[in-house]
C-alpha cells in the first residue's frame, strides 16, 4: 500500500471523477492557485461525455448538444485561455427535428422569423401563445439560470428569499402544464415541454422553471463540438496540465478519508492514499454520500434519505455504425426526435409505473452528417436513445431484455426513419441502466442522478459545499444547479465561489494589491 505524505502541500487539491463537472472544477481550482490531481475510473476523460471507438466508428456516449457555449468560454477565460482556440463548435440550424407518428414534423430554427413560421405551419392558431411562452421562458432564464443557477444555494435563507419569485413565476406548475396553458396543439405542447427528459425529469412533474431551456436555445443556439463532447473533455485536460495539474485515468476512488471531522484525502481501490486539504467529488452525489463517505456519520444525506429521493429515469442507448450510407437517408439530419404514439401515458410508465412499455420515443444522433471524423469514408455513426425506468423501479432484467429491446428499437427506426437499416449495420453496442450503474457508479443506473423536481432542486439538492464534512465540495449533475452540459459546468463555477484561494495564490494576490 502506497501513501502520500501525511502533511500534503496546502495548495494541493483532489478531484474525484473526470466527467465534465470534475474537469471544470479542476480548471477552476487551478485558476485559484491549486495544484490539482483528478482521479477517474475510466480509461479516458469525459465521464458520460466520453467516447468509445469501435470498428472505425467513434461513438459519443452521452451529451451531444452544447446549448450555452458562453459557459464554456467563461470557464476558459477564468483560466486565461480561449475556448474557441481549443474547440471548434458548429451551430445547428435547424436545432433538431421532431417527427410524430402521423407524419407531421417540427424543426425549431435559429432565426426568430423562421421559427415563428415553423410554428405557424404546424399550429397556426398557437403562434400568439408560442410568443407568450417564449417571454415566459426568458423570465425564467433570468431568474432560474442567471440568478439562482449561478450562485450557491447551501443556505436556507437563500431559498426563503427566492420563494416570492418562485410563486410569481408559478414554479409549482409543471413545464407541461405551463406549455398547455399557452398552446393548444398537442404536438406543440410536446415540443415546448420535452426538454426536461434530457436532464432526467418528468415533464408532467418538474417545475415550469425548466421552460427556460426554450430561451437558451433561442438566445444561444444549439451547437455540436467537432470531435464530439470528448473533444471538449480532452481540451479541458490540456488546460489542467498547463496549470500544473494531472488527470489520472484508471484510478477509482473507494473512500474519502475523514480525520478529526474533516476531509483530508482519498483512498483508491488498490489501497493507495492521496491527501489534500481540498477534496471535490464529481462522482454522483448518491455515490459520494452512500459509498465514498460510508464510514462517516451523515446527518442530512443518510442512506435512508438517499433511498427516499426520486431518481431520474434510466436510459437504453443503442450505438451502431452503418456501411456506405452517408448519401442514404438524405432527410435525416444530425438530431432527430421520434415521438411515440403516447406522451403522458408513456412518461407515466417510465417514472411512476416502472414499466418497460411496448412503444417508445427515441432521440437519434447522427453526427457523421456534420463531423465525418466519427466514421469511415461514406459510412455513418448513430446512436438511438430511449428513456426507460431506472433499476430501482420495475425490476427489468436487462441481461435478458437487452437484445429484444434493441430489436424493437431497430424496428422503429426502420419503419420511421432509416429504411433498410438492417442491411447496412456493421457495429453495434448497447448501454442499459445496468451499464450506467457499473460504468458511471450511478445509483439505480439513473441516467441523470436525482430527478430535478421542485423539492429536489436548489437548496433541496445536494449542496456544492458539503454540509456533512468540512473540506469536501460536490459538483456534477446531482448537485446544484443540476444536469445537462450548462448545468454541470455551472456546478464548478459555484464550487469556485465557496472554495478559498490556494494559500500561495492568496499571498501572491495580496502582495500585488
Amino acid at each position: 500500500m502506497r501513501h502520500s505524505p501525511t502533511h500534503p502541500d496546502p495548495s494541493s487539491a483532489i478531484v474525484i471523477g473526470a466527467g465534465l463537472g470534475g474537469l471544470a472544477a479542476a480548471m477552476r481550482l487551478g485558476a485559484k492557485g491549486y495544484r490539482v490531481t483528478v482521479l477517474d475510473k475510466l480509461d479516458r476523460p469525459g465521464g458520460r461525455g466520453s467516447s468509445i471507438t469501435q470498428g472505425g466508428h467513434r461513438f459519443d456516449l452521452g451529451p451531444t448538444i452544447v446549448t450555452v457555449p458562453e459557459g464554456l468560454r467563461d470557464l476558459w477565460a477564468a483560466c486565461g485561455r480561449d475556448f474557441d482556440a481549443d474547440v471548434k463548435l458548429v451551430a445547428m440550424d435547424p436545432f433538431y427535428e421532431i417527427r410524430w407518428t402521423d407524419g407531421s414534423r417540427f424543426a425549431p430554427r435559429a432565426d426568430d422569423a423562421a421559427n415563428r413560421a415553423e410554428v405557424a405551419r404546424l399550429a397556426p392558431a398557437d403562434v400568439a401563445g408560442f410568443d407568450k411562452f417564449l417571454k415566459d421562458a426568458e423570465a425564467r432564464y433570468h431568474f432560474g439560470y442567471q440568478d439562482l443557477g449561478r450562485k450557491p444555494m447551501h443556505k436556507l435563507m437563500d431559498l426563503i428569499k427566492a420563494l416570492p419569485r418562485f410563486a410569481l413565476l408559478r414554479a409549482d406548475r409543471s413545464v407541461y402544464a405551463h406549455a398547455a396553458s399557452r398552446v393548444r396543439d398537442p404536438r406543440l405542447r410536446f415540443a415546448l415541454s420535452f426538454h426536461p427528459l434530457f436532464i432526467g425529469g418528468d415533464p408532467f412533474h418538474v417545475t415550469s422553471m425548466y421552460a427556460l431551456v426554450s430561451h437558451l436555445e433561442r438566445a444561444f443556439g444549439v451547437h455540436y463540438a467537432m470531435g464530439g463532447v470528448q473533444a471538449i473533455a480532452s481540451a479541458m485536460v490540456r488546460v489542467i496540465q498547463a496549470q500544473g495539474g494531472q488527470v489520472l485515468q484508471n484510478h477509482e476512488a473507494d473512500e474519502i478519508l475523514v480525520e478529526q471531522g474533516r476531509a483530508v484525502g482519498v483512498r483508491m481501490l488498490d489501497g493507495t492514499e492521496m491527501r489534500a486539504p481540498v477534496i471535490v467529488s464529481n462522482a454522483d452525489a448518491g455515490h459520494t454520500y452512500g459509498r465514498l463517505l460510508r464510514g462517516h456519520d451523515r446527518h442530512r444525506w443518510t442512506d435512508a434519505k438517499l433511498k427516499r429521493q426520486r431518481w431520474s429515469m434510466g436510459l437504453f442507448v443503442w450505438y451502431f455504425g452503418t456501411k456506405g450510407t452517408r448519401a442514404k437517408w438524405r432527410d435525416v439530419d444530425h438530431h432527430t426526435i421520434l415521438v411515440g404514439p403516447r406522451y403522458r401515458p408513456h412518461i407515466r410508465d417510465i417514472f411512476q409505473k416502472g414499466r418497460l412499455a411496448p412503444d417508445m420515443s427515441l432521440y437519434v444522433h447522427r453526427p457523421s452528417v456534420t463531423d465525418p471524423s466519427c466514421a469511415g469514408p461514406g459510412d455513418d455513426t448513430f446512436y438511438a436513445l430511449s428513456p426507460v425506468p431506472h433499476l430501482g423501479h420495475g425490476g427489468t432484467d436487462w441481461e435478458t431484455e437487452v437484445e429484444p429491446y434493441r430489436q424493437k428499437v431497430q424496428k422503429v427506426l426502420e419503419e420511421r426513419l432509416l429504411p433498410g437499416l438492417g442491411d447496412h449495420l456493421t457495429e453495434s453496442l448497447c448501454f442499459t441502466p445496468k451499464t450506467f450503474e457499473s460504468r458511471y457508479l450511478s445509483p439505480f443506473g439513473a441516467g441523470f442522478s436525482i430527478e430535478p423536481r421542485i423539492l429536489q432542486s436548489a437548496w433541496f439538492r445536494p449542496h456544492n459545499l458539503s454540509e456533512e464534512v468540512p473540506g469536501l465540495y460536490l459538483v456534477g449533475a446531482g448537485t446544484h444547479p443540476g444536469a445537462g452540459v450548462p448545468g454541470v459546468i455551472g456546478t464548478a463555477e459555484i464550487m469556485a465561489q465557496v472554495v478559498p484561494d490556494a494559500p500561495r495564490f492568496d499571498r501572491i494576490r495580496m502582495a500585488a494589491e
